[in-house]
């Protein structure tokens, strides 16, 4: 036993010693990702706390005051077209109990006149425009302007026409592949490989547990951007009766920044603060003037 010990704990001593260096140094061994943009300012549905969610005021709202990328969700019409809404049932949005997918572009009811921040519960937004956006008139409004896709459903015929619609603008470079599922992820990588990715649920869980056990440095990574809750986001809205949890969720990744860390759903000036604190590269938020005015305040002191 002696002699097993003998040769297992001066392994296990330099594997630890390598493994935490490495971590602190990713860059010896990953390289960082190269994209074709790079963005502290992401508008989370367009940014839904200053006008109605995911419609073409809010994108234009955001991007005149400042975005740097949009944030949004995609569902296909009975009739074959791509939209914009995070729902796929349109109850929340428009009061109605009807399926994207069992409508036509032209039966889809308009949201409501008030909707509600879904990360800030008892704040409304409002707006002039209530209808349902096409993805190809957002590409053709901000042809520059990078935009972060979430796709929501394993539907092979949406993502093959969300990827012909990426080509047909030329924008496979500033067009990244979102989503919560792995299945999705696949699916979407295989129709098209050549969109920057983010990780996926499945794929973040594993993230932590390679960087825990300190086999992450020598694990190859293809994605480009990690999109996660803001912990004290996180816990203020999922956790809110254990102080124990709420204080201990680590933030274990600020120093591997190998990829772009985008952290939401940061609506508040207290919230920015503690995202970029930790290391965040993007803040996205439902509020694109708060965190503009934010940046720039912040900026005029450096």
């Amino acid at each position: 036993m002696s002699s097993f010990l003998y040769y297992l704990l001066p392994a296990v001593g330099g594997y630890t010693l390598m493994s935490f260096y490495l971590l602190k140094n990713p860059h010896i061994l990953h390289k960082k990702k190269k994209t074709a943009f790079y963005c502290t300012h992401i508008s989370h549905r367009g940014g839904s706390g200053e006008r109605i969610e995911s419609t073409m005021e809010a994108f234009e709202h955001a991007v005149e005051v400042g975005t740097e990328m949009l944030e949004l969700d995609c569902h296909m019409t009975c009739d074959g077209h791509v939209i914009i809404s995070h729902d796929y049932n349109l109850l929340r949005q428009t009061g109605q109990d009807v399926n994207i997918s069992d409508v036509n572009l032209e039966e889809l009811p308009s949201y409501k006149e008030r909707l509600e921040v879904t990360f800030y519960t008892g704040h409304f937004s409002t707006g002039l425009d209530r209808r349902f956006a096409l993805l190809e008139d957002v590409f053709r409004m901000f042809p520059k302007v990078p935009i972060n896709i979430e796709v929501k459903e394993e539907n092979k015929e949406l993502i093959e026409k969300v990827s012909a619609l990426v080509k047909k603008f030329n924008r496979e470079s500033i067009t990244v592949w979102a989503s919560v599922d792995s299945r999705i992820m696949k699916a979407c990588r295989k129709v098209n490989s050549s969109m920057p990715y983010m990780f996926t649920e499945m794929r973040g869980l594993q993230l932590l547990l390679l960087y825990y056990t300190g086999l992450l440095p020598f694990i190859p990574l293809g994605e480009s951007f990690l999109q996660f809750y803001l912990p004290r986001i996180f816990n203020r809205t999922f956790i809110p009766d254990s102080p124990i949890l709420r204080n201990r969720m680590p933030y274990a990744l600020q120093e591997f920044k190998v990829f772009e860390i985008h952290l939401f759903v940061c609506n508040e000036d207290q919230d920015i603060e503690a995202a970029f604190a930790v290391g965040a590269t993007g803040v996205m938020t439902d509020y694109p003037t708060l965190l503009s005015d934010y940046i720039r305040r912040h900026r005029s002191h450096e």
